[in-house]
């Protein structure tokens, strides 16, 4: 990283960032040109890794792309305001990239535990899934992190 003054290398703040973030952006690669697609998320730590959940539908691009090649890299970030410095405007933010492989989940306790996380990271963890009439035209993906950065600019008084 260029700007080692906005790296952050902690565990603990880079896990900050991810669960203050709305969205995760997936990039997969695609034979001409990366593709990138915003899902929303939720996440767990195994073995002080982070292990993010998502959803999808059953059919599209998206799981084609998986399917061909499960390497993919993570993004999330949190924009806060442009401000004015002593040297010019600055974008205040924080972000977070990582990479790993995108596993689809098969087993059923396994795939309720993903929903859960995704509802939780939303606030929503007490919603009955079993009343979600929609469960079964969704797949679950996982994706453990096993290299993760992040990178802030925090917003000075």
């Amino acid at each position: 990283m260029r700007r080692k003054d906005r790296e952050v290398i902690d565990n603990t703040e880079i896990l900050s960032i991810l669960k203050r973030s709305n969205t995760i952006r997936i990039g997969m690669y695609d034979d001409e040109f990366p593709y990138i697609v915003p899902v929303s998320f939720g996440f767990e730590i195994i073995d002080q890794k982070p292990v993010v959940y998502f959803h999808s539908a059953t059919q599209g691009m998206k799981i084609e792309l998986l399917a061909r090649n499960p390497n993919v890299c993570v993004e999330a970030d949190n924009f806060f305001k442009v401000q004015k410095t002593s040297h010019g405007i600055t974008a205040r933010y924080e972000s977070i990239i990582g990479f790993g492989k995108c596993e689809e989940v098969y087993n059923k306790e396994e795939i309720i535990k993903g929903l859960r996380l995704i509802l939780e990271h939303y606030e929503y963890g007490d919603y009955q899934l079993e009343r979600c009439g929609e469960i079964i035209n969704v797949k679950i993906y996982r994706i453990m992190l096993d290299k993760i950065t992040g990178k802030l600019n925090p917003v000075e008084e």
